[in-house]
């Protein structure tokens, strides 16, 4: 008979996610970069999460906005792009041609799909109409270095041309050809946004050409993206990673297969899976707390989470979507959730049982740290939770 599988017990997840996940101060890491590594990918439909998710894991947090600022624009160390599920993230720009090969390009291939579907019922618009307004664009954009849609639409006069999605439904909305034509180019690894219009919690971006990056084999960038992934979030199920990735199942069990993936029993009686060798009892990190974003990684990072989140408190802090709002979280799990409040903008949050003294103190000293480094910035998630509209209004 062969050896039994080893089982990773709920409470010793919860121990591995304060260090992978870099929460138990002790784990936490000294440069951007460094916890960009370590999580693998960063939220970015809400810009503010990106610099939220990564000051609650630095060592010295104080610097946060003009650190993640440096990464972004300046040393370009991270790039933002659309990946898992067409979803926007900022990446390592190590993993970035992972992500492109394994994810995006099949993003980009229903993108266009899309984008020609519509042009051709607006009428007047083809295929060849549209190639000619990219090289346009793309000279404009390389002339200028880096632009905003609008200027850009200064200089390409087809990109003001106006296209009515969803007509006749409820989601009917009208945009210009570059709001479109833009998202495809980035899908597609040809553009990138820049810095944003306005500070840094705005979702408004810039345009600039994008450097080019290595073509690499589709089986072989979905595994090494499996790889990073379960170092940061193993164990965890297929149906995690086909939620998180957002392939097909055949996929996932392909990638699984080709890095040599163990499997491990889990406490809910499911079968999940770590790196090969990945197995030794995780060590107790020191009593830590933590304040995350709304979309932080690690609350969106699997699609069970009943280990670490009570069932019961799912509809305060999701929205309708599936997008968790901001949390509380104690040694692995969430205990509340925080927002800033409305009238004065402090950190205020809501716990859903009662806590010791030792709670109170961290979550105290973790919002205290918050506010040392967000000065006088407000932060209003992108999408709102029915507790973090409650806690604005305290």
């Amino acid at each position: 008979m062969g050896a039994a599988r080893r089982l990773i017990e709920d409470g010793e997840r919860r121990r591995r996610v304060g260090v992978r996940h870099r929460l138990a101060s002790g784990a936490r890491e000294p440069s951007v970069e460094d916890v960009a590594e370590a999580l693998v990918a960063l939220h970015a439909t809400d810009a503010a999460t990106v610099f939220l998710a990564v000051g609650a894991r630095l060592q010295d947090s104080r610097g946060t906005v003009a650190a993640v600022e440096r990464a972004l624009y300046e040393e370009r160390t991270l790039a933002r792009m659309h990946g898992m599920r067409h979803t926007l993230f900022v990446f390592p720009v190590g993993i970035a041609p992972v992500v492109q090969a394994s994810t995006t390009h099949a993003v980009a291939v229903r993108e266009r799909a899309v984008f020609l579907k519509h042009l051709a019922a607006a009428g007047g618009f083809d295929a060849h109409w549209l190639e000619q307004t990219e090289r346009e664009t793309l000279s404009a954009l390389a002339a200028r270095g880096e632009a905003t849609a609008v200027q850009l639409g200064s200089d390409v006069p087809r990109l003001r041309e106006k296209l009515v999605y969803e007509a006749g439904t409820a989601r009917e909305v009208t945009q210009s050809v570059s709001t479109r034509l833009l998202r495809t180019l980035g899908t597609e690894g040809r553009v990138m946004r820049g810095r944003p219009l306005g500070s840094w919690t705005s979702s408004q971006f810039r345009w600039a050409i994008a450097p080019p990056m290595p073509e690499l084999p589709a089986a072989d960038a979905q595994s090494e993206l499996v790889r990073h992934w379960l170092a940061t979030c193993g164990p965890a199920t297929e149906a995690d990673l086909k939620w998180w990735t957002g392939w097909k199942v055949t996929d996932v069990r392909k990638a699984l297969a080709a890095i040599g993936a163990e499997a491990v029993g889990l406490e809910d009686g499911t079968t999940g899976f770590v790196l090969a060798g990945d197995t030794e009892e995780a060590p107790e990190p020191e009593p830590w707390a933590a304040l995350l974003p709304a979309l932080d990684p690690t609350a969106m990072g699997w699609q069970q989470r009943d280990w670490f989140l009570d069932p019961d408190h799912r509809a305060e802090l999701f929205d309708r979507s599936g997008n968790i709002g901001p949390t509380v979280w104690w040694n692995g799990r969430v205990i509340g959730g925080w927002a800033q409040r409305a009238a004065d903008g402090e950190i205020v949050w809501h716990l859903f049982a009662p806590q010791g003294r030792e709670v109170l103190d961290a979550i105290e000293a973790e919002a205290g740290r918050l506010a040392s480094w967000l000065g006088g910035a407000r932060i209003t998630p992108r999408f709102r939770t029915p507790l973090e509209r409650r806690l604005t209004q305290l």
